[in-house]
């Protein structure tokens, strides 16, 4: 009778594995859509988390708020009343934080910064409150002189380094822009030599330097990429862009077996750049209705 009711116990075992795996491998594969607060003119501001359900966004890019001369960011999460009330609007809405931005190194340098290391941990412990996993680290402020061999270039490759096992040891990530191709993203993250550190894919940087986004993301390859800025230059919202095409970025990371979050940066009308609901709602609108739905009309 044992023997029976062990064979049963395998076969149920096996019928489970079979039918119902592979529905949760699919489940965790799906694209999700968010939005950048500090681009909706929300930065930190409770009504972010109404203004993603507003537009149907699935989540929310969180900005650490401003740094300029301050020696950290105007950051609220670091108050436990902020924290409490940021978690639970953000769960009675059903809207996830998957990344913290720290917008304000578009434009302070990350080599300059001699407490560099403050600030991200300020930013791994925000990411706690919000349940985020990816940190958005833009370099655009630190110049290019870094981007070619020199003290400069060791300088980033150490920090990076440094930020990175500190992210890891936190169980996150920090995601880089560089606004480098993927050839060169790619030395780069072997010079850096820690798993905390990953690349935020921007698709504008691609188009704008009239690369392929599709070529570059398969050189880049899936364990490299942490976060994507699915979003161009302001011009016109994304469904009206000729100079990238969705379905076929969509059919390569698909091909690439890449999951993860499609964050909306810009893509605004220019004729209308003020009109958050409309740009962002269209933008998001978009994206899942090509990255989401089983048969997206073509465009």
């Amino acid at each position: 009778m044992y023997k029976i009711k062990l064979k049963r116990c395998l076969i149920a075992g096996a019928f489970t594995m079979l039918f119902v795996w592979p529905h949760i491998v699919f489940a965790q594969k799906q694209y999700q859509v968010a939005a950048c607060d500090w681009m909706m003119l929300k930065r930190q501001k409770l009504g972010e988390f109404q203004l993603a359900k507003d537009i149907q966004a699935d989540g929310i890019e969180m900005d650490m708020g401003p740094l300029g001369r301050r020696e950290l960011f105007d950051n609220k999460l670091r108050e436990e009343h902020f924290q409490q009330l940021f978690r639970h609007t953000a769960d009675s809405l059903g809207i996830a934080v998957p990344s913290m931005a720290m917008s304000g190194f578009f434009a302070q340098s990350f080599l300059t910064r001699s407490n560099y290391r403050e600030l991200i941990t300020d930013c791994l412990q925000s990411m706690d409150v919000m349940g985020a996993k990816v940190a958005f680290l833009p370099l655009g402020g630190s110049g290019n002189d870094w981007k070619t061999a020199g003290a400069a270039h060791d300088e980033m490759v150490r920090r990076l380094h440094d930020v990175g096992e500190m992210a890891r040891q936190h169980g996150k990530v920090i995601a880089i822009r560089t606004a480098l191709d993927a050839r060169a993203n790619l030395l780069l993250l072997k010079e850096v030599n820690s798993e905390g550190i990953k690349i935020y894919y921007n698709l504008q940087d691609a188009v704008d330097q009239h690369l392929d986004p599709c070529k570059e993301l398969k050189k880049l390859g899936t364990k490299n990429i942490g976060q994507i800025h699915a979003s161009l230059t302001d011009s016109v919202t994304l469904d009206c862009d000729p100079r990238i095409d969705l379905h076929q970025l969509k059919k390569t990371l698909d091909k690439m077996r890449w999951s993860g979050w499609l964050v909306v940066e810009r893509s605004r009308d220019a004729k209308d750049v003020r009109n958050v609901r409309g740009n962002y709602g269209r933008n998001v609108a978009f994206l899942k209705e090509i990255f989401q739905n089983c048969n997206p009309k073509k465009k």
